[in-house]
């Protein structure tokens, strides 16, 4: 496996792939370090959120050989939550599997 910060950030990226496989050519999403997951800036829904987390959480936890959950207490409970963008999942899921 590539190294932890590589494979973690490739897992988000094929995840909003598959979420933009599933769109129009109107509502593709831009990939990207800074694209907003969460809050008023997020051009996801609830329903495309929660997608996007169930993919990472199955993909993530294949490639580290660990279950992961991503909306659990510990997660919502944080300031700011990890889903604002790409790069805080990154970092939240890479405290996960270390």
């Amino acid at each position: 496996m590539s190294n932890p910060k590589t494979a973690v950030l490739e897992s988000i990226y094929q995840a909003l792939q598959a979420l933009n496989a599933e769109r129009g050519a109107q509502e593709q999403i831009v990939i990207g370090p800074e694209t907003c997951l969460f809050g008023e800036q997020s051009e996801l829904d609830s329903l495309a959120l929660v997608s996007v987390i169930v993919d990472l959480e199955t993909a993530v936890s294949d490639k580290f050989g660990r279950l992961i959950s991503l909306t659990d207490d510990k997660a919502m409970s944080r300031e700011p939550v990890p889903f604002t963008d790409v790069t805080a999942l990154q970092g939240y899921i890479l405290e996960l599997v270390a």
